[in-house]
């Protein structure tokens, strides 16, 4: 765990939360500026930045929990719908340098937005450039 990072230090318990849920791995707690009633972030207790740096026992735990959580929460709220997400990286708008899941409750009209509409494209690529941008992540995922 990091000494300064602000979801360590709530693990730690040296910051209050509304928590959640709680297991071996990974930790649940309301958002504290919420985007939406219910917003809560998921975290893995082992302090990474990045979801590639995630040992795959920790990648595997915090599926695990959205999986547990989300139902849960929709019904907790009322709401027939969530956005799930995931900054990864600063570029992404990851404000926290520790991975962390949105689950967000969504309501019809609520005005929140699909997460395709967070990221502005200059349109749709071609067919070509489609392919080639296949390539180029089989290559490196294997």
């Amino acid at each position: 765990m990091s000494e300064s990072c602000i979801f360590c230090r709530i693990i730690r318990g040296e910051i209050p939360s509304y928590k959640i849920y709680e297991d071996e791995r990974t930790l649940a707690f309301l958002d504290i500026n919420p985007s939406a009633p219910g917003h809560t972030l998921i975290i893995p207790k082992a302090h990474v930045t990045r979801v590639e740096d995630l040992s795959e026992e920790d990648a595997e735990a915090l599926f695990r929990t959205l999986h547990r959580l989300v139902g849960g929460i929709q019904d907790a709220m009322e709401v027939p719908s969530s956005t799930i997400g995931i900054n990864n990286g600063p570029e992404s708008g990851q404000e926290v340098p520790h991975v962390h899941i949105h689950i967000i409750p969504r309501t019809r009209g609520d005005r929140g937005g699909i997460m395709q509409g967070l990221v502005r494209t200059t349109g749709r690529p071609s067919g070509e450039a489609m392919l080639d941008i296949a390539e180029r992540i089989r290559e490196r995922v294997g």
